[in-house]
């Protein structure tokens, strides 16, 4: 009898010991779909959709130190960037999150697909009716009224008690994408043919920056390794014709058959018939291949087919290039989104990839935006409104100018406060100088202790490209971003060609030289029906510390 019992007792302790997955904890919920979405019912039950899980790294502000530790120019590492591993090592996260994950999803007869990189992403393929089970969730079936575009989203969704704190966050789900929000920063007219620039004062040009900047003319031998990724989204394509007659008529000087690499990945492509060329890829590789002479320029290319869900390639671009072996030093991008458009969990995940990219020795640059403080695009608003990445610490967020002597803020100019992220110690200082000199203006209208953005400029008015065989002028941060990394591309070719770092993550250098910009003290940036911010002398939240003077921040970084 004894023996029995003990018996028995083992049972119930191993029933005791194995996870049953039935006490759900709700995970995430919201009210309603967005504003500009309808709900067309209940999703169809034999729909597939592909659930993407994020798993929590293992040591996100180990990471975090790591980066700052090699980026301060104060410090004794500064320039000793990480390996793959080593940044990976940071973002992984445990096995034993893994196996939990992997046994619940197995307990359900499914098997989750680890992501390449860091592999802190599982995939699987099921039906909606599955994913209801899954995750004790009703999906519904929403239209987003001005594109027409569905979506399968829940409103909210649960997981076991078992693996819920292994998981931050699930796609698709709660959150909605504006799909007409993540698109080039750009708020030009349409294209004006062959448009003739009659002063530098109202019209640029390759000319013009090489004289307002100090930026080089004579072409460089590209240093090994140096090298531009141009992010590409959204079936933007890079014409080779329209850069050929781009440097043609702006450039000279240069061999008219330079050109780019192309890399795709999630199904991008980059056909060539003039119809399909894009603005804003156009401007991207022209200001970059015509500013940066003799730099290599590479157009990466996504498609559709994300494996990161709601973060719409963003993140898999930076898993793609991160595991190359030569890792490009700086990445611009012309592409975004308002802040409130993202879950905070998500944001951090992908800051925290940017951070990863930064210790690693990349510049990770963005355009600010062109709204104004109403966000990526104006739009009406009571609060203003960040934008999307550029609220993140760990990249350097690009605003823009017009006009010479002096510059002027543009008052598109993207600019403003996180609601996510808090102020930086390396813009501490700064942002504390702003905030004195402004006072109560605009008090209550954004959050006093968030990360200020953006951190720097450039020219971004009338920007002359040419794009499906017309020449005109385009208006936006997005011309800003990529005649900022042009400059900082070629002082890492001073450097490597040196044998040393490039410059990696460059705001905490950037803050510590801020008398190597041109400060803008004119201009302002309106939206949500108030005046914005102003443009001031130090930073402000128009046009950061200003913009580059090639020769100055050559200096800064020792050359």
């Amino acid at each position: 009898m004894a023996r029995v019992s003990l018996l028995l007792a083992s049972f119930v302790s191993l029933a005791v010991a194995s996870p049953a997955f039935k006490t759900f904890i709700t995970q995430e919920t919201i009210p309603s779909a967005p504003e500009g979405f309808a709900n067309l019912g209940p999703a169809a039950a034999d729909a597939v959709m592909n659930l993407r899980m994020a798993l929590p790294s293992k040591d996100a502000a180990g990471l975090h130190a790591a980066l700052l530790d090699v980026s301060d120019p104060k410090s004794a590492n500064y320039g000793k960037h990480l390996s793959k591993d080593e940044a990976n090592a940071f973002l992984a996260p445990s096995a034993d999150a893994v196996s939990a994950v992997q046994e619940w999803l197995s307990s359900k007869g499914l098997v989750g697909k680890v992501s390449a990189g860091t592999g802190d992403w599982l995939s699987v393929s099921v039906n909606v009716s599955t994913a209801n089970e899954l995750l004790s969730a009703k999906y519904e079936t929403f239209q987003h009224i001005e594109s027409g575009k569905t979506y399968n989203r829940a409103l909210s969704y649960s997981l076991p008690s078992e693996v819920a704190s292994l998981i931050d966050h699930i796609h698709p789900t709660v959150v909605f994408n504006n799909p007409l929000s993540l698109g080039p920063v750009l708020s030009a007219p349409g294209l004006v043919s062959d448009a003739t620039p009659s002063s530098c004062a109202t019209t640029i040009t390759p000319a013009c920056l090489q004289s307002l900047y100090d930026i080089p003319k004579t072409k460089v031998t590209a240093a090994a390794g140096n090298s531009i990724a141009v992010s590409g989204f959204i079936d933007q394509y890079a014409n080779s014709a329209d850069l050929k007659s781009f440097l043609t008529k702006f450039r000279t000087d240069m061999s008219s058959s330079t050109t780019f690499t192309l890399q795709t990945l999630d199904g991008g492509s980059n056909p060539q018939s003039a119809s399909q060329a894009g603005v804003e890829a156009d401007l991207d590789v022209q200001y970059t291949i015509g500013v940066a002479t003799g730099v290599p320029v590479s157009f990466v290319s996504v498609g559709d087919n994300w494996e990161d869900g709601d973060l719409e390639g963003f993140l898999d671009i930076v898993n793609f290039l991160s595991d190359e072996d030569d890792i490009p030093p700086v990445m611009t991008t012309s592409y975004g989104e308002n802040e409130s458009d993202m879950t905070k969990t998500l944001a951090f995940k992908l800051c925290d990839a940017y951070a990863a990219f930064g210790a690693r020795g990349v510049s990770v640059i963005f355009a600010s935006g062109d709204g104004g403080v109403s966000g990526s695009q104006s739009a009406s608003c009571s609060k203003y409104k960040p934008t999307f990445p550029s609220g993140c610490p760990f990249l350097t967020s690009v605003g823009s100018v017009h006009g010479i002597s002096p510059e002027t803020a543009s008052t598109f100019s993207s600019g403003g406060f996180s609601n996510y992220w808090g102020i930086p110690d390396y813009q501490a200082d700064a942002a504390a100088a702003f905030l004195t000199a402004q006072g109560t203006k605009n008090s209550g209208l954004f959050n006093a202790s968030g990360r200020g953005f953006p951190d720097v400029a450039a020219q971004g008015e009338n920007v002359q490209i040419v794009s499906g065989g017309s020449t005109g002028g385009v208006d936006g941060t997005s011309c800003a971003a990529p005649i900022f990394a042009s400059v900082i591309s070629l002082i890492n070719n001073d450097l490597i060609a040196a044998g040393q770092s490039p410059l990696g993550f460059l705001n905490p250098w950037l803050y510590a030289n801020a008398d190597a910009l041109n400060d803008v003290t004119a201009g302002s940036n309106p939206g949500c029906s108030k005046s914005g911010f102003a443009a001031v002398s130090g930073w402000d939240p128009v046009t950061g510390l200003g913009t580059p003077d090639y020769n100055k921040l050559r200096a800064a970084a020792g050359l």
